[in-house]
């Protein structure tokens, strides 16, 4: 067995908080150097006689949670969403320092972490029609099947992810084909394409990561989709004036709360907006701003830990 082991610096204050996100992301255990867990030798307790002088300068400066994940099917997302995760607490004001929270990966033996997982991730049915195909992988179409080609790479949305397959089961539902849509943080690119295979016209993923961008462009080129789909690099507020029919954004509960109410202008009367990426404890924070916003919230799901929002934004 391969296993990857994965790193978060944070403080003491903050290691309860990150081993609880890792183990919510399926790792198998989670352990924490904490130099504030050996005892002041300047101070005796009767114990220290014990334990080497030496081993808290072998500790890191910082607080590290160890975790060990199974590169499976779910691997590549379940980083992504370490990641959005991470960056949710970075912005967060939780009133406490989590540190850096910076993220680091280690193979437990020699196999490259970012192919292992590959053998894992297999096609497999997202809705009533969609299919999410790897592209190494061989997969003889069911009829009614809209078969999407995805290599996430190094970008988040293989479709495993339960954010993921939510969105692309909202937008199945959602869309009756002819849509104009934007695709806020697109990661892979498998949302914009699931749109553009459901039937859209004209879809624009958005991505602030260069990396996401060309993932994203290779997998729409995949999928022969260059003449409905434009990936392109920046902030949806900040980078396009367009306007849609459908916005999907699969990103973190604070951006989405944050540009609830500047999105209204980018989504025509009455059209709709799916959001994800929405910790449940954060979910009614979510309702919140998109209530702030005059949105009308059609459709919660749940899956696991996470939560995913159909809405119409007013007329």
């Amino acid at each position: 067995m391969d296993w990857v082991e994965l790193t978060i610096h944070t403080t003491t204050a903050g290691a309860d908080i990150v081993s609880e996100a890792l183990i919510n992301e399926g790792a198998t255990g989670t352990m924490v150097e904490d130099r504030a867990d050996i005892p002041d030798p300047t101070k005796p307790n009767g114990f220290w006689e014990i334990i080497d002088p030496n081993l808290v300068n072998t500790l890191p400066e910082d607080v590290v949670v160890h975790a060990w994940f199974e590169p499976d099917e779910k691997f590549a997302d379940r980083m992504g969403a370490l990641k959005s995760r991470m960056d949710e607490l970075k912005s967060a004001d939780l009133g406490i320092d989590l540190g850096s929270l910076d993220i680091g990966t280690a193979n437990v033996h020699d196999e490259d972490w970012s192919e292992v997982w590959k053998k894992f991730y297999k096609p497999f049915r997202a809705g009533k029609h969609l299919v999410v195909k790897p592209t190494w992988e061989l997969y003889d179409p069911q009829p009614g099947d809209k078969v999407m080609e995805i290599d996430p790479g190094m970008a988040f949305g293989s479709g495993t992810h339960e954010t993921t397959s939510m969105c692309l089961e909202l937008l199945e539902d959602a869309m009756h084909g002819g849509e104009t849509v934007i695709d806020v943080g697109t990661g892979s690119g498998i949302l914009a394409i699931g749109a553009a295979m459901l039937g859209a016209r004209d879809v624009l993923a958005i991505d602030i990561d260069p990396t996401a961008v060309k993932v994203a462009r290779e997998n729409i080129a995949h999928n022969n989709l260059q003449d409905k789909v434009r990936a392109v690099e920046g902030n949806l507020l900040d980078s396009t004036d367009g306007v849609c029919e459908l916005c999907v954004a699969n990103i973190i509960a604070d951006v989405i709360c944050m540009f609830a109410a500047p999105l209204v202008s980018h989504i025509v009367p009455g059209g709709h907006f799916i959001c994800s990426g929405i910790i449940k404890e954060r979910e009614q924070d979510v309702v919140d701003a998109l209530n702030a916003a005059h949105y009308t919230i059609l459709e919660i799901r749940r899956k696991g830990e996470w939560v995913a929002m159909l809405s119409r934004r007013p007329d």
